[in-house]
């Protein structure tokens, strides 16, 4: 694995491929590609990814815990299981309402 990402041909699991931290923000690559990529990211209780925007589209999906996601001014609370996608340069935040773990897959179009 000397790209950093998942090793390939291997069976696991998303919620028990990363740990959560004392009180931070952890992220592993999934899959790292020109065409986009998969990061799994946990986040302890409290922490927050400040508004900002990207260029393209990316769909939060949620593997444990709870969140709060903010696009364009609007709230949405998810739940493990439950995914959202965030458009392309509108702004957006991700604020830990509790410990949770999350898959952002961001596709890049020319």
């Amino acid at each position: 694995m000397g790209t950093n990402e998942f090793e390939k041909s291997k069976v696991f699991s998303f919620s028990d491929s990363v740990e959560y931290s004392g009180g931070g923000i952890l992220s592993k690559t999934v899959l790292k590609k020109a065409s986009g990529n998969i990061t799994l990211f946990s986040f302890a209780k409290g922490e927050a990814l400040s508004e900002h925007t990207a260029p393209f589209d990316a769909m939060i999906q949620v593997v444990d815990g709870r969140a709060e996601v903010i696009i364009g001014g609007k709230s949405h609370i998810l739940e493990a299981g439950q995914n959202i996608i965030m458009p392309a340069n509108i702004p957006h935040s991700v604020n830990a309402a509790e410990s949770f773990k999350m898959v952002l897959t961001m596709i890049k179009s020319e």
